[in-house]
């Protein structure tokens, strides 16, 4: 029997489908669409402690925040599929998956343009000191003093990673007349002869850049991208953006380029422990290496220089929008036996 009969065969007419960290509109959304099944969900974080509430679950909904290791899976028995509602899927356990044959999908095309406002928003908040200006009218001040910015036009900006996003960022890159710079694993040479960027070193980007802008997924290889030994090369007054994953850059190394002046700013959507620093009782379960870094990252948004927004750069309606068709479209087909955007 080949893998395809076999879904078929495992799969029920009538799957029960559970989702964590699902609003009441997506419940909505995805109950209307999948109308011929059993679906249930809530809008908690999926949990230890309420993990037995997808017990009976042949397919699983979660999210960035729901992290699936082997102590969760192990309580999921009848599990088949995961489906994360995101483009990232470093919070489960993909190794673990493949051992159970337990199919994982996600969402690998649904904000390119979404992700890559967000980053030119906080590019410019910095620049331009949008926040420190409307802190200041707020109280009836208008004073100029210590407001002035800097142009992006002629600035070179240094783009890590040309997939869906980075290359949104190229673009909007080039409408502001910035020269562009990228590297990325594997160079499009015809997209970037198109857009008009150029592909570099990742050494010489880091040194003639004014501007760092982080476009691409965790893994191994890029575990703190930026570190204690490649922040000496930044070119002095860098800014750093990073809409991607916290840890492609080393907490550590940010709080000592912004002290000695490499890093002039960021703007972060993204940090290496955010379950810990959005949740204080999560605080106790970790390692002292990442206490350490908690009570950094705290460093981080106490920093003025520092512009921190809460993983928030995928959140538009019509983002949102497309994810839930898409991940609607995963579960049809994975259902029918010919599962798409799987994560190997």
């Amino acid at each position: 029997m080949n893998k395809t009969n076999q879904l078929k065969k495992e799969v029920k007419k009538m799957a029960e489908i559970i989702f964590f960290e699902t609003e009441p509109w997506e419940q909505e959304y995805l109950k209307k669409n999948l109308k011929n099944h059993k679906f249930k969900g809530y809008k908690a974080r999926l949990t230890e402690k309420n993990v037995k509430l997808a017990k009976n679950a042949e397919i699983l909904g979660v999210f960035v925040w729901d992290k699936i290791d082997k102590k969760i899976l192990d309580k999921l028995p009848k599990l088949k599929a995961i489906m994360t509602t995101s483009t990232g899927f470093d919070h489960i356990d993909i190794e673990e998956c493949k051992k159970r044959k337990i199919t994982v999908c996600n969402v690998p095309s649904y904000g390119e343009n979404t992700v890559a406002e967000q980053a030119m928003g906080l590019l410019l908040a910095i620049t331009r000191k949008i926040i420190e200006s409307v802190e200041r009218t707020r109280k009836g001040n208008f004073s100029l003093e210590g407001l002035r910015g800097t142009d992006l036009k002629g600035k070179t900006i240094g783009i890590i990673g040309t997939g869906r996003i980075g290359t949104y960022m190229c673009k909007y890159a080039k409408a502001f007349e910035m020269k562009v710079l990228a590297y990325d694993k594997f160079p499009n040479k015809e997209k970037a002869k198109k857009i008009g960027f150029e592909y570099a070193k990742l050494n010489r980007l880091l040194k003639e850049s004014d501007i760092i802008s982080f476009h691409v997924p965790y893994c191994k290889e890029t575990h703190h991208m930026i570190n204690k030994e490649n922040i000496k090369k930044l070119k002095k007054g860098c800014i750093i953006i990073n809409t991607a994953r916290g840890k492609l850059i080393d907490t550590s190394a940010l709080l000592t380029g912004l002290k000695k002046g490499n890093i002039a700013g960021c703007g972060l959507d993204v940090l290496e422990e955010e379950t810990a620093i959005k949740e204080e009782k999560e605080l106790a379960k970790l390692t002292k290496v990442k206490q350490k870094l908690v009570k950094e990252e705290k460093l981080l948004l106490k920093n003025k220089r520092v512009l921190i927004t809460p993983h928030n750069a995928f959140n538009t309606t019509e983002a949102l929008t497309r994810i839930m068709q898409t991940t609607v479209e995963n579960i049809k087909a994975f259902l029918k036996g010919k599962p798409q955007n799987i994560v190997k």
